[in-house]
């Protein structure tokens, strides 16, 4: 039996609809919740990409959602899968893939 490796990206956005303009103070507690979770991720004006097998990666994004569901009524979140066998460190494997393409460095989150 060979074992494949399946290792995804997801880029997930959570917002709470009856809390106003201001958010991060309640991105912050999702974050702890990611942070925590051990898997590799980054954290984007719009939302946070973390990578890990299917698994892992949808108990975090429902907890995270169900942390955010605890402080507002209302929540909704948005969730972009992308999901390659036998891929690994795709969070800056693809960006530096693109820069190979380009010839150059991108401006990306430092």
């Amino acid at each position: 039996m060979v074992l494949i490796i399946v290792n995804m990206i997801a880029e997930f956005t959570i917002v709470p609809l009856d809390r106003g303009e201001s958010l991060s103070k309640y991105v912050s507690k999702v974050l702890d919740l990611v942070d925590e979770s051990g898997l590799e991720y980054v954290l984007t004006p719009m939302g946070t990409i973390v990578e890990g097998d299917w698994d892992d990666v949808m108990e975090l994004i429902r907890s995270c959602h169900m942390e955010m569901r605890k402080r507002s009524r209302r929540v909704s979140t948005s969730i972009k899968v992308d999901d390659r066998e036998g891929a690994e460190g795709r969070i800056t494997g693809k960006i530096e893939s693109v820069e190979k393409q380009l010839g150059r460095k991108v401006k990306k989150l430092s």
